[in-house]
């Protein structure tokens, strides 16, 4: 089986930048795995979910490339999964494009 979190919104501390530092941006971060599926064996979407959102947030990574890192790590320990893609963006740190960094 495969699972997509598409488009999980919120806003959070990351960059190196001082205006970063101090003021809340938007990140968008999508996320995809694969996981062998067995009756009564599954993995709860909004846990992953919401495990990421609380640790962008608490974390504060300077970095959106530390933030995949820790989260590749961190969910493979987690979770039997396998194939893992994580693709965050930030769409407001530049006026005429969105910037992204996936693995």
């Amino acid at each position: 089986m495969k699972i997509e979190i598409k488009d999980l919104s919120f806003k959070c501390i990351i960059g190196i930048l001082d205006f970063e530092r101090k003021k809340k941006q938007k990140v968008i971060i999508n996320i995809s795995f694969e996981y062998k599926f067995k009756e009564n064996e599954f993995i709860d979407y909004s846990e992953i979910s919401s495990f990421v959102e609380k640790q962008m947030k608490k974390r504060k990574f300077l970095l959106i490339e530390d933030a995949i890192i820790f989260f590749k790590t961190n969910l493979y320990k987690l979770y039997k999964i396998n194939n893992l893609n994580i693709h965050i963006s930030k769409p407001n740190i530049l006026k005429n494009c969105t910037v992204s960094v996936s693995n």
